[in-house]
């Protein structure tokens, strides 16, 4: 069956314009917590592949959509090495600080020695490459665009096993991530499905049911798993659009709790809450323990978030325009908001030491601390 992709982070998020809802327009803050840029650096322009960067071994990895990949030091944004692969770039970056993997539009796979950038080996799956591949022990996860996961030598790039299941013919086109935790691999699906697989062989340990496609058509049947799914302690939580958010036991895949939630973005946890941006572009505080809602930030509608970030007391969020919003962990207010280049943050942000790291559409790196 030949199966279609839907652009998630445009189509299914909605869109403004003259004839539709209006994108929510920026008020100033009455006060704002400082925030500050410790560094800037840039790699090259994403285009329209979802890059997310890598932080491994005290270094940041990131691509372009040219093929560019270059490593920079995570204190001081310095620029180490920079090489072009030689062909475009569609999911990227991975790394564990020994090994750089990248893939392609063409269903290269790409690694690299992220010591000098040297190329280590090239190997070939299915399809394109959406997502960032996971290098784990002795191993490189890879997910493809027609549902397929390849675990690939971290040696030579030889297939060590595929897991591949059936696909419904409409399905969200986005980097839908994976997490590797204790000796397993967790990664959300199409249909609303969440899959716990063994790293040693690919046996799935167990799969369950996120959310349950629903409703007449094609279009709103889709419900598929967004984001990278989050391991809490003895939980691993996820969401879909047009669907549900919950968490589950990770031993079992047994259900905690679930409840109504649609997301093209994603979520995060700490200790009390989970955070997710929906599709609406509300941020939501929900009670970890039974999904209850603690608060709500409806002031960015439309306005196309990443998933929420946790930093301490304060939760920071971007946006199209490459705003990076922080709100209080506790109440959702807003407490401070920091421009970056004026294009679209699309990749999640990522903690840094004691900063975190924002990178843009325009390839632009921003490493920002609330210190």
């Amino acid at each position: 069956m030949r199966r279609v992709f839907l652009a998630g982070a445009i189509v299914l998020a909605g869109c403004s314009g003259p004839s539709g809802p209006k994108m929510a327009e920026l008020t100033p803050l009455a006060s704002s917590i400082s925030v500050r840029t410790v560094w800037a650096a840039s790699v090259g322009k994403a285009e329209d592949a979802i890059l997310f960067p890598a932080v491994a071994g005290g270094a940041v990895f990131a691509g372009a959509q040219d093929g560019t990949v270059a490593r920079f030091d995570a204190a001081t944004g310095r620029e180490a090495w920079r090489v072009n692969v030689g062909e475009p770039l569609s999911g990227g970056v991975g790394s564990d600080g020994s090994l750089v993997a990248v893939g392609t539009f063409e269903g290269d796979v790409v690694v690299l020695e992220a010591a000098k950038g040297g190329l280590a080996w090239k190997a070939r799956v299915s399809s394109e490459v959406l997502s960032a591949p996971v290098v784990t022990g002795d191993l490189v996860i890879v997910r493809t665009g027609d549902g397929r996961l390849f675990a690939l030598d971290a040696k030579d790039g030889k297939r060590r096993w595929l897991y591949q299941r059936s696909s419904p013919p409409l399905s969200v086109r986005s980097p839908v991530g994976m997490i590797a935790d204790r000796g397993f691999l967790y990664t959300g699906f199409a249909g609303g499905k969440l899959v716990s697989i063994a790293l040693a062989n690919g046996a799935v340990r167990w799969e369950s049911t996120v959310s349950l496609p629903r409703g007449a058509t094609e279009l709103e049947r889709v419900t598929d798993v967004v984001g990278v799914p989050v391991i809490a302690d003895r939980e691993v939580c996820a969401v879909a659009f047009q669907g549900r958010i919950g968490c589950f036991d990770a031993t079992s895949g047994n259900v905690s709790w679930s409840r109504e939630m649609s997301s093209t973005a994603g979520l995060s946890v700490d200790a009390r809450y989970v955070f997710v941006s929906d599709d609406k572009g509300a941020v939501q505080a929900l009670d970890r323990a039974g999904g209850a809602t603690i608060w709500k930030q409806d002031k960015l509608f439309l306005r196309r978030l990443t998933a929420p970030l946790a930093i301490g007391d304060v939760i920071a969020v971007g946006d199209v325009e490459g705003y990076v919003h922080f709100l209080a962990r506790d109440t959702g207010a807003f407490v401070g908001r920091i421009a970056t280049d004026g294009s679209p943050i699309r990749t999640s942000l990522l903690p840094l030491g004691e900063s975190f790291l924002v990178q843009t559409q325009e390839g632009n790196l921003f490493a920002l601390s609330l210190k």
